[in-house]
């Protein structure tokens, strides 16, 4: 599943409705509201993994081969 734009779109426009409707501006709450709009965002992205890490007895060696959707 790639990133949900549609869902990113949708959210960022009820944010700016809702933000219009105030009647004290507040950065402070229109950051924090952006922010985890964003992070709502990104953490819809799927890594899709192949391959290429290997962890025998330690730590993670090799190169990722995935992609990110």
């Amino acid at each position: 599943m790639a990133l949900d734009t549609p869902g990113l779109e949708t959210d960022f426009i009820n944010l700016m409705l809702d933000m219009r409707e105030k009647t004290e501006i507040s950065d402070n709450e229109y950051a924090h509201r952006f922010s985890m709009m964003m992070e709502k965002y990104v953490k819809t992205a799927v890594i899709k993994y192949v391959g290429g890490l290997a962890a025998p007895n330690g730590p993670v060696t090799g190169t990722f081969e995935g992609t990110l959707e």
